[in-house]
């Protein structure tokens, strides 16, 4: 066997390894359903991975094994000592240190971990499905799952072979929003196949928040790919104060350049170095475009206090809002301390969470009450 095939056995077995920890959580708890355990210790564990990509973008960790699947050819850091100390004391403040390439690869083998338990739950459902043909076992959305997160994985490979391509590393990101969207979705299944809600006699107004949680979702997306921009492109500090930017409103900014998506890090289309207004015209967006954020989600979130059964979930979105814009104004204050700066885009996941699951409930919640609507008896006529 070559080194190449030995590392990514290695490889493997620790993603079966870290696997293999919340499966036996799960397989030893008490709880009668452990599909839908399984389901959202995924979808946990698939936050805390967001979490920590952040971290590891915001240390500056996402070249600390500049190769992959391994680092320098090898399974874990120990076997690439020699390697990452020369390119340490090559380059004392370059991207390749030891802590550094150990945040990475932590990072790789969490993601492995959770690739390798969400094809354990494809071949749950898809074996259930086949014995039982019950709702809750549908493998359509596991196998989505599955595929989504091969896609995720080549992003995650490009994000390092590509040397942090800004349009790659904010895909990465999004792709890994959208894999804790439809983790949070499945969950949210299995949960209302459990417990159906009570039906609403408000129609109209189900309706209507329907679209308007859709909308939320759509808003939510556009900021987090701005946001994701802002981070890739280190435009943080573009702008050093609030509410203004070099004491301007609106000041002077490169949105041309700013915004052309296929470009090396730092550098325009055409190979030149990119200019400080194009970083202040990146900040400035996703700094107003949360503006609409806030409007859009601080609605949403008024509206569906309204239905009983979405009181809960809109007051979280509420706190979680505020409690973003805050995080996100003291990162710019504070520049950049790394605590906040998780803490921001650890709000941004929840926000996925928590407005994915106020679509599910929406929608669950407007199927639940047509059908009762539809088979509710006819009143009966009155004569005088």
């Amino acid at each position: 066997m070559n080194t190449h095939s030995t590392t990514l056995l290695q490889l493997g077995l620790m993603g079966l390894f870290v696997a293999s920890i919340p499966l036996t959580m799960v397989w030893l708890s008490a709880d009668a359903n452990k599909y839908r355990k399984l389901v959202w210790l995924m979808a946990f564990l698939t936050f805390d991975l967001i979490v920590f990509g952040g971290f590891t973008r915001l240390t500056d960790s996402g070249l600390g094994c500049p190769d992959w699947p391994g680092c320098y050819g090898a399974a874990n850091p120990f076997i690439a000592h020699e390697q990452i100390a020369a390119a340490e004391a090559l380059m004392p403040t370059g991207p390749v240190t030891k802590v550094k390439a150990w945040i990475e690869m932590i990072h790789r083998y969490l993601a492995m971990g959770i690739g390798v338990l969400i094809m354990a739950l494809m071949f749950q459902s898809i074996r259930q499905w086949r014995k039982t043909h019950r709702q809750t076992f549908a493998p359509a959305l596991p196998v989505a799952l599955f595929l989504f997160v091969c896609v995720q994985g080549a992003f995650g490979a490009w994000t390092v072979t590509l040397k942090l391509q800004p349009v790659i590393v904010t895909i990465h990101l999004l792709l890994g929003m959208g894999l804790l969207a439809m983790l949070v979705w499945l969950g949210g299944r299995e949960d209302y196949l459990l417990k159906p809600p009570a039906p609403s006699r408000d129609l109209a107004g189900l309706r209507a928040m329907r679209t308007l949680a859709l909308l939320a979702a759509i808003v939510l997306v556009v900021q987090i790919a701005l946001g994701g921009w802002v981070s890739t492109n280190y435009a943080t500090l573009a702008c050093d104060e609030f509410p203004f930017c070099d004491g301007k409103l609106i000041p002077e900014m490169d949105f041309e350049h700013g915004f052309t998506l296929w470009r090396e890090l730092g550098k325009t289309a055409a190979g030149h170095y990119l200019q400080f207004s194009a970083l202040v015209a990146i900040h400035w967006v996703h700094r107003n475009f949360a503006v609409v954020l806030t409007l859009v989600l601080g609605f949403a979130s008024w509206r569906a206090f309204r239905q009983p059964a979405l009181r809960t979930t809109s007051k979280l979105i509420a706190a979680v809002l505020c409690a973003q814009l805050f995080t996100g104004i003291a990162t710019v204050f504070f520049d950049i301390p790394l605590a906040i700066a998780v803490l921001h885009n650890a709000g941004a996941a929840l926000l996925v969470l928590l407005v994915t699951m106020l679509n599910y409930k929406v929608k669950h919640l407007l199927d639940v009450s047509q059908r009762t609507a539809a088979h509710a008896p006819a009143p009966a006529n009155s004569y005088r």
